[in-house]
Parts: structure tokens; C-alpha cells; sequence
């Protein structure tokens, strides 16, 4: 295995992270002195979760390119271990995303893809 079969997955790991963050990052600057449990504040949560729910739900279900070809049973397995990492380091994008990133990388030594 070469860095260039492990690109998509790298690849992967900063389109999902970085974008999100940044973002994320701007909103915290943005709404500094704003109540969080106002009706608005749970509504955009709210919206904002169900968003990024769906596209990760999404591409595990229509995995686009390279990701295709890994199985679907093994995209459920990486998002289910991502999700469980997410909610163990306290809700952090960053491990949910390496986690599952990497459960499909070591899927992919361990099985020969």
C-alpha cells in the first residue's frame, strides 16, 4: 500500500473537517452574547445538525468515487465507530472524523481492498 492508495481517505478526513470548522469557528465569533437555549438558537442547532446528518448519511449510502468500492457494510462500520468517537471525546469533530477515517484505512490493510 502507497500514499497514493491512502489519498482518498486523507483527502476525505480535511474536505470533512476543515470546511466544517472553519465555519464553525465563525459562527462561535459571530454569536458571542446570544442566549443558546432561545428559540432560535435550539432551532439553528437543530437545522445544522439535521444538515450534516444527512450528508454523511448521504455519502455512506451513495458512497461517490474511490469510496464506492468499499463496502457498505464497512461504510456503516467507520461511521458507527466515527459516532461513537465523536460522542467519547466529548462531541469533538475532529476524533469523530479521524476515527472513521481511520477504521476505513485499517480496514483496507487489514482486508487488501
Amino acid at each position: 500500500m502507497t500514499w497514493r492508495d491512502l489519498a482518498p481517505y486523507f483527502i476525505l478526513l480535511v474536505v470533512c473537517f476543515l470546511p466544517h470548522e472553519a465555519w464553525r469557528w465563525l459562527g462561535i465569533m459571530l454569536s458571542r452574547g446570544l442566549d443558546e437555549a432561545s428559540e432560535v438558537g435550539v432551532w439553528v442547532r437543530a437545522v445544522a445538525v439535521a444538515i450534516l446528518a444527512g450528508v454523511v448519511a448521504k455519502i455512506v449510502v451513495f458512497a461517490p468515487g474511490a469510496l464506492a468500492g468499499v463496502p457498505l457494510w464497512l461504510r456503516f462500520s467507520a461511521a458507527a465507530a466515527g459516532m461513537a468517537a465523536f460522542f467519547l471525546a466529548r462531541q469533538s469533530v475532529l476524533v469523530g472524523v479521524a476515527a472513521g477515517t481511520g477504521c476505513l484505512v485499517l480496514a483496507e490493510l487489514l482486508l487488501g481492498g
